[in-house]
């Protein structure tokens, strides 16, 4: 077996636009075709993935900078950014185990290529005209001017073969967020 360089690929929209919904659905078909799939989802608020009474949140409670909660089934860090600065894109891939595709949902002002979802209901104007990273649209309504490949929303096969085809390695990715300032 020959062992394959990761690449990645966003998705980004505006909130509504159905960025998890497509997830949920393009992780299996990816994954179908042999690939293995790791996904970076950005929050814009305070979050948890521990319960308060719970042992890894009373370790946090208490100061810890990182809690590794680790079972058979699973493992999961936590690390507590007590400064307050957020982790860069660039911080937070360095931190994935190898894989064969990154799928970033969210980081929609990040400088790496991106797959804009779309949807009229939404109200929103799209990115796609003022993002050049965005290399292709997946929308419920047609743009035939964008200037880029436009597949329908619901093309999850569709969808999946332009993620496969437009993800950029890696290493491309982290020397671009290098040379633009996004890894400081």
């Amino acid at each position: 077996m020959t062992e394959r360089a990761m690449r990645v690929i966003g998705l980004a929209g505006w909130s509504g636009a159905g960025k998890t919904t497509l997830l949920t659905k393009l992780i299996p078909t990816l994954i179908a075709r042999g690939l293995t799939v790791s996904t970076v989802k950005h929050a814009h608020h305070a979050f948890d993935v521990d319960q308060p009474g719970k042992d890894s949140y009373r370790h946090r409670e208490a100061g810890a900078s990182e809690v590794l909660i680790s079972s058979a089934a699973r493992w999961v860090m936590m690390h507590e950014a007590r400064d307050g600065v957020e982790a860069t894109l660039s911080d937070l891939l360095r931190r994935l185990s190898p894989c064969d595709l990154v799928l970033v949902e969210g980081f929609k002002r990040e400088g790496h290529l991106k797959l804009e979802i779309y949807r009229k209901a939404n109200g929103r104007p799209p990115l796609h005209p003022d993002d050049k990273g965005i290399v292709a649209l997946a929308s419920d309504t047609a743009f035939p001017d964008a200037g880029i490949p436009v597949i329908d929303l619901d093309d999850v096969s569709g969808i999946a073969t332009l993620v496969e085809s437009l993800a950029e390695p890696i290493d491309a990715v982290l020397t671009r967020f290098e040379g633009d300032g996004s890894a400081d």
